[in-house]
């Protein structure tokens, strides 16, 4: 099984078929690299209206162009389904569906438990399964494997499992699905090895390690560095007002130094479907094994708390301006969770925006991506904020989009609030305050 994987995905024999679950921000542009290299793709989701819209060409995501979709679809080699039974034809199949936090902020793995299910009902000898999908160090080996075998199949002698964490960074130019090393870890070593040969078909570098355990590590180890120190970067910023310096200033003349710092800066929150979400499961899994995560829960503690550190910061500015913030009409530039993409999940400006509303606020937002944007229970759509900008009495900047002239904002708006530092580059005046 394993020597037929390996001549099939090392381009040796017949073309090879691959079935993708979930179309998301990870599966499309996976689907779209392997089909691009004459793999069959078959992307498989629940959501009819995407399946429809992939099939017609139209693409989901600004990072994916859709005239690739539309030639990939007339080649044959990329089709939308929702139909799970592909994975039966299937010489790998790759799973990328969302794993978020339930409501008590514990980990929600319900939907890839339910794409293994549907996996495993097709599942035959001589196929590999790949979970991409985050999950804490043990689900592969725990969980998903004994579903995996439970008709009979031995992982490692007639079907193989890995585990390979997603590094798709929306909105990101310059590294994508083929430029960005991926990490293989296999339940065995037949598993890491028919995994690395399949993505060696798409990406530039592959990394194995040593088990699934390893891999899924991995992946937290990578977002929980990120939450950490964007809230070193977030309590620098309040210290740094306290001392009555900029922190702006401060970080971006650390960055000078050519070693041993890697500049990260301060922001509203937390927001995404990554580092909000991963440091989580990590603490999750930890304490299951009664160790204490201190920096993980101090973090998020403090990037938790920006929401209302910025409502109050506007509060004090409105203050000195003689206004309240009860009937203060506040102008929100950017809703997403960060600069140039669509995805408002787990954004700290809807937490801001429930925040301005809970202290009597006027709300409006503008988000060239974001057409609309439910608030508290309340349904807002996008403004034009060259308008509402000499209407209102701040202008809160949220999300840097690039879209939008900032030099001309601060002309036309009587406050302006910048949350993520992107006025820096203006001359000094009062009525532009910085977090």
């Amino acid at each position: 099984m394993k020597d037929e994987l390996l001549r099939k995905f090392r381009g040796d024999e017949a073309r090879v078929t691959i079935a993708i679950i979930g179309m998301g921000y990870v599966g499309v542009p996976l689907g779209v690299a392997f089909a691009e290299q004459g793999l069959v793709v078959h992307g498989v989701d629940l959501d009819s209206h995407r399946v429809d819209a992939l099939n017609r060409g139209q693409s989901p995501f600004p990072d994916i162009a859709a005239s690739r979709i539309v030639d990939l679809v007339k080649a044959g080699t990329f089709r939308a389904t929702c139909n799970h039974g592909v994975v039966a034809g299937a010489d790998a199949v790759i799973i990328d569906v969302p794993t978020p936090l339930s409501k008590t902020r514990e980990p929600d793995v319900s939907i890839v438990m339910r794409a293994l299910d549907q996996v495993t009902e097709f599942l035959r000898p001589g196929q590999l399964v790949v979970i991409e999908s985050t999950t804490y160090p043990g689900f592969t080996r725990e969980v998903a494997a004994p579903r995996l075998e439970a008709g009979g199949l031995r992982i490692g002698r007639d079907v193989f499992l890995a585990f390979s964490p997603e590094r798709i960074d929306p909105g990101n130019p310059t590294f994508g699905a083929v430029n960005t090393p991926k990490i293989v870890g296999g339940m065995t070593a037949a598993c890491a090895e028919v995994a690395a040969a399949l993505y060696r078909r798409v990406t530039d570098q592959v990394h194995v390690v040593t088990n699934t355990d390893t891999a899924e590590m991995v992946k937290l180890h990578e977002n929980t560095f990120r939450a950490v120190n964007i809230a070193l970067a977030n309590e620098v910023a309040l210290m740094s007002r306290r001392l009555g310096v900029d922190p702006w200033e401060v970080i971006d003349a650390a960055a000078t130094k050519p070693f041993g710092f890697m500049p990260f800066y301060p922001g509203p929150g937390l927001g995404g479907h990554c580092i909000p979400v991963d440091p989580v499961y990590l603490s999750w899994k930890m304490r299951t094994l009664n160790f204490a995560v201190r920096f993980i829960e101090l973090a998020e503690a403090i990037n938790s708390s920006m929401p209302e550190v910025v409502v109050r910061r506007l509060q004090d500015a409105l203050d000195v301006r003689g206004r309240t913030l009860s009937g203060a009409r506040i102008l929100v530039l950017g809703v997403a969770y960060k600069r140039d993409v669509a995805d408002v999940r787990e954004s700290p400006a809807v937490d801001v925006m429930v925040h301005l509303r809970a202290r009597g606020a006027e709300i409006c937002y503008h988000d060239p991506y974001v057409a609309t944007l439910e608030v508290d229970g309340l349904t807002l759509e996008t403004v034009d904020w060259e308008t509402e900008a000499e209407r209102c009495d701040c202008a809160l900047i949220l999300t840097d989009h690039g879209s939008i002239d900032y030099a001309l904002l601060a002309d036309r708006a009587p406050l302006v609030f910048d949350t993520r530092g992107v006025t820096r580059g203006l001359p000094s005046r009062p009525d532009v305050i910085r977090l």
